[in-house]
């Protein structure tokens, strides 16, 4: 940021933009800590000039990138006046979204609409989508009966799916809650370990656990669980039932077979809602056996009331770093003909 007494004069064939910040806003919101947010911005438009005097801040160059700074302080101060604070990454997400706007294959949702939407409030946080894409699968769970989260680690399929149930279930919309997940590694027996039932499918269910801890005071979940109000447990015991009044997550839905896959689907029951979250691209099943999520995206596809949202490496909500390792993977395999860290010509062979 450029601290300046005076007005920057645009050269010509250069735009210039002013952008005054209310008086009740301040301008350490705005821009950041130290100027961090202001850093981020100023990185993304490194053709223009950005000054700041008290409150009013300019900024001079390309017409067109002159007008998108204008346009991401406006959505900045939106999501401000939620409440809501501003991070870099979320500064990041704007401009990416703007871009794609201007461009004219972004959405018509708006930076501010996505960032603002609450789903979950609890124990003094708020759960909202962080992405575009996050919004509209959030949107599709509302609008459809079945819906399909598939993407890498760390896009937030799952946690959103929770999140979602979990304010189902408090608006009453549901009377219970079930999450579910192959156990490919125990083959679905689970015998061989001790304990009781809880305790065997726990290594296979625990990030589902997590997830509801996040999203509910812990002591409640024991008596939620005992009460039946919320079940966790391994794909197997959905076998010959009908699911009334769920909302029913599948987890790791890329490693059930075909069978299992409509197995599942056929469980449903009247109002209830199914969340299948599954990565195609991390396959653990035997070789030589289909994944259920690969094939069922051929057979239902466009089928109404059932909704397929894909993520990508840009939803990724962890560390930046795993967003460019899910592409350098993915570049890998495509280049070395590859496809679940197995070569082509190995599958070849051992069919």
């Amino acid at each position: 940021m450029t601290q300046t007494p005076t007005a920057h004069t645009p050269a010509q064939g250069q735009a210039r933009a002013e952008f005054t910040v209310p008086a009740q806003h301040a301008m350490v919101t705005l821009l950041g800590s130290g100027d961090a947010l202001l850093r981020v911005i100023e990185k993304a438009f490194p053709a223009a000039d950005i000054h700041v005097r008290g409150n009013e801040i300019s900024a001079v160059g390309d017409a067109r990138e002159v007008a998108l700074i204008q346009r991401l302080f406006d959505e900045m101060m939106l999501v401000l006046r939620t409440g809501q604070p501003m991070t870099e990454d979320a500064v990041e997400r704007s401009i990416a979204m703007l871009r794609a706007s201007e461009n004219g294959d972004g959405p018509e949702e708006t930076p501010a609409e996505v960032l603002t939407q609450n789903i979950l409030s609890s124990r003094g946080r708020t759960i909202r989508p962080k992405t575009l894409n996050q919004k509209r699968y959030v949107d599709a769970i509302d609008k459809n009966t079945i819906v399909f989260g598939i993407g890498p680690a760390g896009t937030g399929k799952t946690y959103l799916a929770m999140a979602k149930a979990v304010q189902a279930l408090q608006a009453k919309q549901v009377d219970r809650i079930i999450l579910t997940r192959p156990a490919v590694e125990a083959g679905e027996r689970l015998g061989f370990l001790p304990g009781t039932l809880y305790e065997k499918i726990d290594p296979y269910l625990r990030p589902l656990y997590d997830a509801l801890h996040d999203m509910l005071d812990p002591d409640s979940i024991p008596k939620l669980m005992a009460a039946g109000t919320i079940e966790v447990a391994p794909l197997a015991y959905m076998r010959g039932r009908t699911l009334n009044d769920a909302f029913i997550i599948l987890d790791e839905a890329q490693n059930t077979s075909p069978e299992q896959m409509k197995m599942f689907l056929t469980r449903l029951g009247f109002e209830s809602k199914i969340v299948i979250t599954g990565d195609v691209t991390q396959v653990d099943l035997p070789s030589g056996t289909k994944s259920g999520l690969r094939q069922v995206q051929d057979i239902l596809e466009g089928v109404d009331d059932v909704h397929f949202s894909r993520l990508s490496s840009a939803d990724v909500v962890r560390h930046k770093l795993v967003g460019r390792i899910v592409d350098a993977y993915e570049k890998y395999d495509s280049e070395n003909g590859t496809e679940n860290g197995t070569h082509k010509g190995a599958r070849d062979k051992r069919k």
